[in-house]
């Protein structure tokens, strides 16, 4: 991990402050901005449910949720790759290392293949996420079964990650092979993520798993801390350190099945936003989880309102906004000596 000096030396409230403060931002200028443009003072009626019945349904039941859905998908992902990033001990490492994604995918690809996302609204979520489990699951039964149940290995649990993803890859093209053309076309669309199909529904889920997720990451500060510097002196620090690990890739892997559960898969904020966050206050994980998740929340809301409206009446993946944003940034940040 890099232990380079941070730029900014603010104390950890003025930064939680000013991350919440743009992430509000954002959310607003989300929800006010789109097809119909809205003013301030009509936004805020229709946000305690007075004017125009039209301008109340588009905030209250289609920008507001789908705003609130990218904030929270923003800030798991973040959180979910900080966390792999101290764990591997590589400020490169991102969410979906362990083969999540592509375990989420083989799921929602087989309810759209056979027709179960139409009959049923639950079918593809709860699809992603049974996926996602397994993927998950599978990749520990690798890890355990080569360290012969002793520990837990990091480098060959990347191994493990690598291999099933490649596999669980493998295993979408081929129900993608024998599907026909339009349920290709929604599934390769659900792949490179979306939040068209935001509801309050995904959303009270999502708060549901971040929640908890997020206070039992933060409650492993200190370990992930001792961890990120290396097993050996964690273990002499007190730290047990097979039980963090466990806990830790558990939660953030729960976090990260939970987001691609409604949104797709999006990349490059997991890898982007801990090691920003990193490089401007330090790798203290106290401060770098909460101040990780707001940033996460305002890149993916922003992002998610680029998607639906710099094309007009087209609405672009959120994968392809993500990606065209985090390469320049990934490419950036490589070249820096921090993140050497």
């Amino acid at each position: 991990m890099s232990h380079a000096r941070p730029l900014l030396a603010w104390p950890l409230l003025a930064r939680l402050v000013l991350l919440a403060a743009m992430t509000v931002v954002i959310v607003a200028l989300a929800v006010r901005v789109g097809a119909v443009s809205l003013r301030t003072a009509d936004l805020f009626a229709a946000l305690g449910g007075h004017g125009d019945p039209a301008t109340v349904t588009i905030v209250r039941e289609l920008r507001l949720p789908r705003a609130l859905q990218s904030a929270l998908v923003g800030a798991a992902l973040a959180v979910s790759g900080a966390v792999f990033q101290a764990l591997v001990r590589n400020p490169l490492a991102e969410p979906y290392t362990l083969g999540v994604s592509s375990g989420a995918a083989v799921g929602a690809v087989a309810t759209v293949a056979t027709g179960l996302s139409v009959q049923f609204v639950w079918a593809l979520p709860a699809a992603a996420f049974l996926g996602a489990v397994l993927s998950m699951l599978m990749v520990f039964r690798i890890a355990f079964s080569v360290t012969g149940h002793r520990s837990l290995d990091t480098r060959v649990l990347l191994l493990a990650g690598v291999v099933v993803s490649a596999f669980l890859v493998a295993i979408v093209w081929l129900v993608l092979t024998f599907a026909d053309t339009e349920s290709v076309r929604a599934a390769i669309f659900w792949m490179m993520g979306s939040n068209a199909g935001a509801s309050w529904r995904s959303v009270g889920i999502l708060a549901v798993c971040f929640a908890p997720g997020l206070a039992i990451l933060c409650a492993l500060a200190r370990p992930l801390n001792l961890l990120s510097i290396g097993e050996p002196t964690a273990a002499y620090l007190g730290t047990s350190v097979e039980r963090t690990k466990l806990m830790a890739f558990g939660t953030a892997t729960l976090l990260t099945a939970a987001s691609v559960a409604v949104s797709g898969t999006i990349g490059f904020v997991g890898l982007i936003i801990p090691h920003t966050i990193r490089l401007l206050w330090g790798s203290d994980h106290r401060g770098l989880l909460p101040c990780s998740a707001l940033a996460g929340a305002a890149f993916l809301t922003a992002a998610d309102l680029l998607a639906r409206t710099i094309a007009g009446a087209n609405e672009l993946p959120i994968g392809i906004v993500t990606a065209l944003i985090g390469v320049p940034c990934f490419v950036w940040l490589l070249r820096r000596p921090a993140a050497a």
